[in-house]
């Protein structure tokens, strides 16, 4: 899984930000990592340099293996909290996307190809 950090031009993208949001990124999404090609995070504080309430936001955009890319989106007062929220949004959605997948195929209706046996 590749993690690819943008910031706006507020927000400085030094290496210590890239590493700690990496390093949350990849432990929020460790369960579904396999399935995941890349992740995208861009932050960015909406305020610029005024302050405000829920200004900093955190959009996290995951390309999972045969899907469509996925994205959630976080504002929060701190870019911390932006990021952590982003974090466990993501995770529930592709949790929530991979067992649709599962379930769907589980459930099938259309008849079995010659040879195969019918499962339900």
């Amino acid at each position: 899984m590749h993690i690819q950090i943008n910031t706006d031009h507020t927000i400085g993208g030094h290496e210590e930000l890239a590493a700690w949001v990496s390093g949350v990124v990849e432990q929020a999404l460790a369960r579904v990592s396999d399935h995941i090609t890349r992740v995208e995070v861009h932050l960015s504080d909406e305020n610029s340099d005024k302050s405000g309430h829920n200004d900093k936001r955190c959009m996290l955009e995951a390309r999972l293996e045969g899907r469509q890319p996925i994205a959630v989106t976080h504002d929060a007062p701190t870019l911390d909290q932006a990021v952590d929220g982003a974090a466990s949004k993501l995770t529930r959605l592709i949790e929530s996307t991979l067992g649709r997948g599962r379930h769907q195929e589980s459930h099938r209706t259309d008849p079995p190809l010659p040879g195969q046996k019918h499962t339900t």
